[in-house]
């Protein structure tokens, strides 16, 4: 979880070099870790991102910090030698389909979708653009530790024409879940707002393994932020792996365990229909033949 810091300049910090100011007003910063946190994106002045640890401060100024996952991962160097460490430690991501308009990626989990306020290095839309050359349009995220297919513009076109598919929700969109306890019925509908919204999803048991955890699909009618993971605590069986939402209990998954399995859409140009489907990662694979074995049983849903 990221904590923002805001600090207001006083008149006697006026002239202050900015990671002078944040080392002395944030007890967890020394001048050095906070030049880091600087060099990673997580400082901004009056609203604006700034990355130099030497600019002066002046009287009045609004000041925001975000202290997070990013700052603790980072290596504690700044500059271009520091960005490709940083960067050689993010799992790798493979390209499913390419071409003029969009590409799919098969996102691991560990890795950021877009720059986020804690730090624009080392996330998936960066990393593309530098492969490819050219500018990528984020159209939705997975979060950091959900895997799975995702997909991003190439033209501005595009990126119009699938972020109206993805706010309307013209398409198809499906998750592999597995959920704390055992879950009944075989299906479930969950139509219950998030963040003041409306958001449905439909929940289809794949397996029940004892009583300890449910194998799920999720389908998305809507694409409210954590959606699932809400839904599925909202059901009192959150997904497995997920602190935030309830699901920090045993039996504990090497990751989240939850994965974007299925996404079908048009063509943003041609209107052809595109389909990518995505199996679920080995690591979690190889953790459910384990959970099965000391379950003791499995039940696939008919």
């Amino acid at each position: 979880m990221s904590r923002k810091v805001e600090l207001e300049v006083a008149p006697e910090e006026a002239g202050l070099r900015l990671d002078q100011l944040l080392a002395a007003r944030i007890p967890e910063l020394s001048r050095r870790k906070a030049r880091v946190l600087l060099d990673i994106g997580g400082v901004f002045v009056d609203g604006h991102r700034i990355k130099i640890a030497g600019r002066k401060v002046r009287a009045g100024q609004l000041i925001e910090a975000v202290l997070g996952g990013a700052l603790e991962h980072a290596s504690g160097d700044v500059g271009r030698a520091a960005r490709e460490r940083d960067e050689e430690r993010l799992p790798e991501f493979a390209v499913v389909h390419q071409d003029d308009d969009l590409v799919v990626v098969d996102k691991p989990s560990g890795l950021l979708t877009a720059p986020t306020p804690e730090s624009d290095r080392g996330n998936l839309a960066a990393l593309l653009e530098r492969r490819l050359g050219t500018q990528v349009f984020v159209v939705h995220r997975l979060d950091l530790e959900t895997s799975g297919v995702l997909c991003l513009a190439l033209t501005s076109a595009a990126n119009r024409a699938l972020s109206l598919r993805f706010r309307t929700h013209d398409l198809e969109r499906e998750y592999e879940a597995v959920l704390a306890g055992r879950l009944e019925p075989d299906t479930v509908d969950v139509n219950e707002p998030v963040g003041g919204k409306h958001a449905r999803t439909h929940f289809t048991v794949v397996e029940r393994i004892g009583d300890v955890a449910t194998r799920v699909r999720a389908r998305l009618e809507t694409g409210r932020t954590h959606q699932i993971r809400l839904h599925a605590r909202h059901l009192g069986h959150p997904v497995l792996g997920d602190p935030r939402y309830g699901g920090g209990a045993e039996p504990r998954p090497p990751r989240m365990a939850l994965h974007a399995a299925l996404l079908a859409l048009a063509h943003p140009r041609t209107g052809a229909p595109l389909r990518f489907e995505s199996p679920l990662p080995p690591a979690l694979e190889e953790w459910l033949i384990g959970l099965r074995e000391a379950a003791g049983r499995s039940t696939l849903a008919p």
